[in-house]
């Protein structure tokens, strides 16, 4: 981590791969990370911890399975959202997205249980910036 300011675009611009999140900065016991994001991801679900999502560029869309049956929310640039804990959801960009993320530090990022991993999904804690 850095003493100094970090610019989220320069941030993003460092690196090209999808679905490969970043760790910009930490919060306590929280990291900040940042992906970009093109696709499906896999339906998973954290069964400790909320997930935080800021759409930085783009749009992403979030899959959820509730007690009242599969919805889908559409978040445009700009937009938070917070999936709750033990709810099973599936982000998707079909035209990609850039996005950041709130999350405890060691989460991973297929949940704690998910369907199969597909190989353009890193099943990470998040790396580094700048790796």
């Amino acid at each position: 981590m850095t003493d100094e300011p970090i610019s989220l675009s320069k941030a993003l611009a460092s690196f090209d791969a999808l679905c490969r999140p970043r760790i910009v900065t930490r919060v306590n016991d929280y990291d900040v990370r940042i992906a970009k994001v093109g696709g499906e991801h896999v339906w998973h679900a954290h069964d400790d911890t909320d997930e935080f999502f800021l759409v930085l560029d783009g749009e992403l869309r979030i899959s959820l399975r509730e007690p009242d049956g599969e919805r889908t929310v559409l978040l445009p640039k700009g937009a938070v959202f917070t999936v709750p804990r033990g709810t099973e959801h599936k982000p998707h960009a079909p035209s990609g997205a850039a996005i950041l993320m709130f999350e405890p530090t060691g989460t991973p990022t297929v949940g704690d249980h998910h369907d199969e991993v597909p190989d353009h999904v890193d099943a990470t804690t998040g790396h580094a910036l700048g790796s």
